[in-house]
Order: C-alpha cells, then sequence, then structure tokens
C-alpha cells in the first residue's frame, strides 16, 4: 500500500502532494492506524473531508519540540489525543506496574508516548508554534475534563485543559465539536459556546451551573462526591446544563454535550476513505497488534445505556444509542471480502455494547436520560424498549453476503437485556450463528450488594440467563461455552464478599484463568467511590478495599484454584474466620498448608528455595495474571 493512501507524515510526504502549507497538525499518542476504530483516523479523515490539510504525527519524540515543529507551523491549529486510550492506562496496570507491551505501538513496543501524554504534546506544541491553537480531545482529555482523582498520583488533580494550557478541549467522540471548533479557528471566531467543549474563562458565565471549586473537591471528599453526581446528571445533550468550576482565579467552563450523530451522519463517518491498516512505515517494526483485533470488524452503534459504574463510556459516549443504517454496515462488509488478509469471517459487529441498536425508551429521544435513574439495574425500567429485531435482521444480511463464512458477535452483550425480549429471537440467533466457541458476557459478582454498586443486575437474572443459554447450546447441539468477565475489590465488596464470589465459582465448576482487578480510572462512578468511600448518587458510605494486601487476597479467592495463589487464599480465609474452607474435604476453597512468606526450607513447606536465574518463560509463569491493557471488547 503506497504512503499516499494515507495522510502525511513527514514534511516529505507534504512534498509528495505538493503541499507548501498545511492547516491542522494532529498529534496521536498511538501509532498511525487508518481505520475507524481509531479516534485519530476518524477525525482526521472528517477534517480531511471537510477540506482542510491535514497532516499526522503519531508517537513523537516529546523530549524536545523538535518532532513538533519538523513539518512547519499549521495555518489553523495543533488537534491532539493521547489515543484510544488514557496514556497512564496504557502504561499501568491496576497494581501500578509498568506494562511490558503496548498493543497500540509497533512491534508492541513500550515507551514510545509520555506519561499524561496530552498534556506533555499540547506543552511542546505552544513550545513548537507560540501563538498556536491547540484543541486537545479523545478519551484521556474527556474523561479528565473536570478535576478529577488521579490514582496514580493518588491526589485530585485539576481539569487537564489547565494543564495543557489548550485553547478548547473536545469531550464525547468530538466530530460535530472538532469541526465546529476548527471552522471558529480558521475564521477568527471565538470558541466558546460550542456543545460538547469546555473553555477557560475569567467569570462563570451568565445562568451556568456552579459546581464546588478544584480547591474543594480537593479539601472535601463530599464535595467531591456532589460534584461527581452532578457532572453525571447533567451529561445529557438535551436537558443537560452547561457547568462551571473555578480552578485558582478561572473558571472551566463545560457546555452540554454534542448531539450524537444521527444515521445518516454515522454512515457518512464509516465511508470516509480508511485504508483500514498501519501506515506502511511500521511493517519493519513489526506491525501494530491492535489492528489485528478490529480489521474484519464493524462498529455498528454509539453510546451505552448499560449504566455499568465502573466503565467509561457513559460519560465518553453518552447513554443515548444511534446506530448505522444496515445498508452501510453491508457495504463495509463487501469491501471487507476484497481485501488480500480477507478469510470469510467478521470477526465482530459490535460496538460499547453489542446488542444496543436503538434508544433504551421512546422517552429519551424528547425529555433526554433520567439524571438519576438507570435503565437496566438495579432492575429494569417498565418503559424499557427491548428489542432486538433491527440487530438480528442485521446480522441475518451479513451472513448472506458471498464470500462470507461466519459472522461472529464478540463485543461485550448486554445479557440482561438480551432476556427481557419479548420476542426471544435474538438469544437462539446468537447461539446458532454468532458464537465462536466461547460467549464473554460480564456478571462481575455474585453478591447483590456489590453488583448494585457496580450497576449491574441482581445475580439471579445472570444464572437465568446461564441456564438460556446453555438449554439453547443442548437444542441445536452446540459445544459452546460461557466465559464470565470477573472483577476483585470492587467499592462495596468485602473480603467475605470474595469469599462468597469464590464458593460461588466453585459451585458452578468455573476456574476462571484471568480476574481483574477494579481499576480507578479517572471519570468514573466506581473511582469516585473508591477515593471518597461515599456512592455519589446516594452520597452514602460504602466500603473499600485500598490495601494492596486486601485486594490481592481478593483476586486471589477467584483463582482460588490455582496453586500459585494457595497461600494468601489460605491468609484471607484466616483473616476473615473462615477456617473451615481450608482442608481437604469436597467443601473446602483450599488444602491447608503455608502461609506467605512461610514457604521457605524450616518455615512450613521444607521445599528448597527456587533456583536463582529464572527462565522468563517461568518469570512470566510466576507473575499474577491479569486482562491487562490489549485492545479487546467493552464488559457488559
Amino acid at each position: 500500500m503506497d504512503t499516499l493512501d494515507f495522510l502525511p507524515v513527514s514534511r516529505q510526504d507534504m512534498e509528495r502532494r505538493g503541499w507548501h502549507w498545511y492547516d491542522i497538525l494532529l498529534i496521536t499518542g498511538d501509532a498511525y492506524v487508518d481505520h475507524p476504530s481509531f479516534g485519530a483516523a476518524v477525525i482526521s479523515r472528517l477534517l480531511e473531508k471537510e477540506g482542510y490539510r491535514v497532516a499526522v504525527l503519531a508517537q513523537p519524540d516529546w523530549h524536545s519540540s523538535e518532532a513538533i515543529a519538523a513539518m512547519g507551523r499549521p495555518r489553523v491549529g495543533v488537534f491532539i489525543g493521547a489515543g484510544n486510550l488514557d496514556s497512564m492506562v496504557a502504561h499501568y496496570t491496576a497494581a501500578k506496574k509498568r506494562r511490558s507491551e503496548d498493543f497500540y505501538s509497533p512491534g508492541k513496543r513500550m515507551g514510545l508516548r509520555p506519561d499524561r501524554a496530552v498534556t506533555v504534546y499540547a506543552n511542546r506544541a505552544r513550545e513548537a508554534f507560540p501563538g498556536v491553537k491547540i484543541l486537545i480531545g479523545g478519551m484521556e482529555a474527556s474523561l479528565r475534563r473536570f478535576a478529577h482523582y488521579d490514582y496514580w498520583d493518588d491526589k485530585v488533580r485539576r481539569s487537564v485543559l489547565f494543564d495543557a494550557r489548550a485553547d478548547v478541549l473536545v469531550y464525547g467522540m468530538g466530530e460535530r465539536a472538532t469541526v465546529e471548533a476548527a471552522r471558529r479557528m480558521r475564521a477568527g471566531e471565538s470558541l466558546e459556546g460550542i456543545p460538547g467543549t469546555c473553555v477557560a474563562a475569567r467569570a462563570c458565565p451568565e445562568g451556568a451551573m456552579a459546581l464546588p471549586s478544584w480547591e474543594e473537591v480537593c479539601a472535601d471528599k463530599r464535595k467531591y462526591a456532589a460534584a461527581t453526581a452532578e457532572e453525571y446528571r447533567q451529561h445529557d445533550p438535551i436537558r443537560g446544563k452547561t457547568l462551571a468550576q473555578k480552578h485558582g482565579d478561572r473558571f472551566l467552563v463545560v457546555y452540554p454535550p454534542a448531539m450524537p450523530l444521527s444515521t445518516a451522519e454515522l454512515d457518512a463517518v464509516a465511508a470516509l476513505p480508511y485504508t483500514r491498516e498501519p501506515h506502511p512505515s511500521y511493517e519493519p517494526l513489526g506491525g501494530v497488534p491492535a489492528i489485528e483485533e478490529v480489521r474484519f470488524s464493524v462498529i455498528h452503534n454509539r453510546g451505552c445505556f448499560g449504566g455499568c459504574a465502573f466503565c467509561s463510556l457513559a460519560f465518553h459516549q453518552g447513554r443515548m444509542v444511534t446506530s448505522r443504517s444496515h445498508e452501510s454496515v453491508i457495504a463495509e462488509v463487501e469491501a471487507m471480502t476484497r481485501h488480500p488478509l480477507w478469510k470469510g469471517y467478521v470477526s465482530d459487529v459490535g460496538g460499547p455494547t453489542a446488542n444496543f441498536r436503538h434508544p433504551s425508551c421512546k422517552k429519551q429521544l424528547k425529555s433526554g436520560m433520567c439524571p438519576d435513574k438507570r435503565c437496566l439495574a438495579p432492575e429494569r425500567c417498565k418503559n424499557l424498549d427491548a428489542d432486538h429485531s433491527d440487530y438480528v435482521s442485521l446480522l441475518k444480511k451479513l451472513r448472506a453476503i458471498p464470500g462470507v463464512k461466519k459472522v461472529f458477535v464478540r463485543s461485550g452483550v448486554r445479557f440482561d437485556y438480551a432476556l427481557y425480549d419479548k420476542k426471544n429471537e435474538f438469544l437462539p440467533e446468537l447461539v446458532r450463528h454468532h458464537v465462536s466457541g466461547q460467549l464473554k458476557v460480564a456478571p462481575e459478582h455474585c453478591v447483590d450488594s456489590v453488583l448494585g454498586y457496580m450497576g449491574k443486575p441482581p445475580v439471579a437474572v445472570y444464572e437465568q440467563f446461564m441456564e438460556r443459554y446453555r438449554g439453547l447450546n443442548r437444542r441445536y447441539e452446540k459445544e459452546q461455552f460461557l466465559v464470565p468477565y470477573l472483577m476483585s475489590s470492587h467499592p462495596g465488596s468485602t473480603l467475605n464478599s470474595a469469599i462468597e464470589l469464590a464458593l460461588y465459582l466453585k459451585h458452578h465448576g468455573v476456574r476462571p484463568e484471568q480476574v481483574q482487578d477494579f481499576y480507578p480510572t479517572p471519570g468514573t462512578l466506581s473511582t469516585c467511590m473508591y477515593y471518597t468511600g461515599l456512592d455519589p448518587m446516594t452520597m452514602k458510605s460504602v466500603y473499600v478495599p485500598r490495601s494492596p494486601g486486601e485486594k490481592a487476597m481478593q483476586r486471589a479467592l477467584l483463582q482460588y484454584s490455582d496453586p500459585r495463589f494457595a497461600p494468601l487464599v489460605r491468609q484471607a480465609l484466616l483473616r476473615a474466620g473462615r477456617e473451615d474452607l481450608i482442608g481437604n474435604g469436597r467443601g473446602a476453597l483450599v488444602r491447608p498448608g503455608p502461609l506467605p512468606g512461610e514457604d521457605r526450607p524450616g518455615k512450613g513447606s521444607g521445599k528448597k528455595p527456587a533456583a536463582p536465574g529464572k527462565t522468563p518463560r517461568e518469570q512470566r509463569a510466576a507473575a499474577p495474571r491479569g486482562r491487562g491493557a490489549a485492545p479487546g471488547k467493552g464488559r457488559k
């Protein structure tokens, strides 16, 4: 593939096109992958369609401003994003350990973007081009738009707009806001008042709702929780209000979200001339692994009304679901069948939640989403419109395309929503045609009080789904398994909660290979609970497992059958007074043996110490396994 099929990435690329100037420099913390699953590709192609000359600078050297200055000063501005993930999540595990691989970088190489990439890139851009207009956006900017708790610094940081010293912050998916901001920058107009953006102001705008200031939320956790609740309540494009939060002598002004794109607009974005490939310059470096998960996948929808408290989707994409037309999705799959690497399999037809294709109810189209009520949990809303007819119809059409052998659904399926569909068409269709051996769903826990804090339905709903799924597999003579996503140490989960979950897994014969320890990422309700010890929507106290020791024990309990974690499981059971679960009987979780630190010669097991100089494979085997930051699908 010729580099001219991509947007220019260097001065030489611009010269090949005959460009002596350009409008917008788009900086991204990911490698340059021209695929609609990558935000930088969508925004750059959209700006190109609007008539701007756009150059892409992926993962520039940030130690000086030279790399950013190399293509010359843009006429309109510099647009900056950290990539598909927050840069701190991309770099660190939930235990704050440095990751060894980056799937969004060539050859999975770590270290090609800085920590807090949006801030670093923005300040280097200002050094390179004094006075240039700077727009920041993407996941990192979006979820850090307010004063926010930062897990890695263990403190409340101010809005990233101020740290980056940007002129405007675009939050959410960003197409409408970015195009309007670019138009105003080119025309020399004010950037105030654009839906889906934030700006800094010297005074609180008239009519804006004032939030507790940065100084107040730093000093008072109750005020932090109250501010978080109001930020969520007002995150609605129909009824949301402009919010203002004082930071020192200035105000962060957050305008209401932009309206979601219509079906026609989503179709137009999907039809932009993506190559669907990483830039050819990465081939000798080992390619960009993130493309492998999405090269032959389709994003058919946006938004999520699932309401999981630990998920950032509601605060980024919003809760109002919109979807592409059948014709648009079919055209994308037909184009895939002509790809030289095509083998006949659509890897996914999904999105934030695969089985959402329309708004949760008719009321929200006029009045917006309910500010203090979830659609699905702890119980379904009476107004919920659980209907998969359109999705099932789409899947049938995709299966019928010549050259398509199989169409899989690998994004998160919201199992409670699937159960609530009275037409009972989707689950049989899913089991018969769209499961690739394993269906991954996210019950997350089995204790209803913990599930309530998570924004998940009671465990009885999952058990009902599990029974129906297995029954359908028997009916259609399929051997397809259900793989549950599970989370340890979420706010509300005590050591006894983790023990109850371990017993539940033992009863059902589930031995998870991977468990996600709760990760307090910016902007989520669960992160607010973790920091404040309060449920922001009720202001009631929540138990929070914070110590590394307890978090390790809760995680170990979920993998009680793994001999590596046996000492921690024994320690947890002793601490909880559940010695009855230590033994050799069928009801025990773990056999008797040493506690952590007691497996040295002369202290318990009598085993010889491990020989020094373990091989890399042995070191990996000895390390606790997590799901990490590899590209994957949502937890529903």
